[in-house]
């Protein structure tokens, strides 16, 4: 196994949309989820995209710790998971913003709508097929990740753009952004 290079924004792979996986069990894919989940563990992130490594194609890999966790239906502690050529469907309702960062925008954290509940479908990494139904920060993940392999990262989607900025600055002024956010004339 090995720790892969990150692409960071600005990099052109992150702007394409990745390729379906063929052979989801083929040796190199399975090497590839190995060194993506060191990559990952080394990161300290808790989800990396196949094109954040600089391979083009549709996969990528996400745990949910228990303090990221809401307690809402389908938002529990995943362990590190692999889904390949994902398919997401969004269900409806009204998005819900919340702060997200990314390996590939590392410093950087956005304000990021997002749908509330997901259905995943996809292949695992042992070429079984499965389903799954997401909600809060596991359906925030899931998202998330999946964008990367349409090309798009996060503050692509920002409502605001005014509403990014470096992860300290965030945490240490977040009331304050939060109350401008909601209250433009501030």
């Amino acid at each position: 196994m090995a720790i892969l290079k990150l692409a960071r924004m600005g990099h052109p792979v992150l702007l394409a949309r990745a390729a379906p996986v063929d052979d989801p069990t083929a040796p190199e894919i399975l090497r590839l989820l190995a060194d993506m989940a060191e990559t990952l563990d080394d990161s300290g992130g808790v989800g990396l995209a196949a094109p954040q490594v600089h391979v083009l194609l549709r996969l990528f890999i996400y745990k949910v710790p228990e303090r990221r966790t809401t307690g809402a239906d389908d938002d529990s502690p995943q362990g590190l998971t692999a889904v390949i050529n994902p398919d997401l469907i969004l269900h409806e309702g009204d998005p819900v913003e919340d702060w997200e960062g990314c390996l590939s925008i590392p410093g950087l954290t956005g304000l990021v709508p997002r749908a509330t509940r997901v259905s995943l479908r996809g292949v695992n990494a042992s070429g079984a097929s499965f389903t799954r139904t997401a909600t809060g920060f596991h359906a925030r993940v899931i998202q998330h990740e999946t964008d990367h392999l349409d090309g798009i990262l996060y503050p692509a989607r920002l409502r605001d753009a005014r509403m990014i900025g470096f992860s300290d600055e965030i945490i240490r002024f977040r009331d304050d952004i939060m109350a401008i956010h909601h209250d433009p004339t501030i």
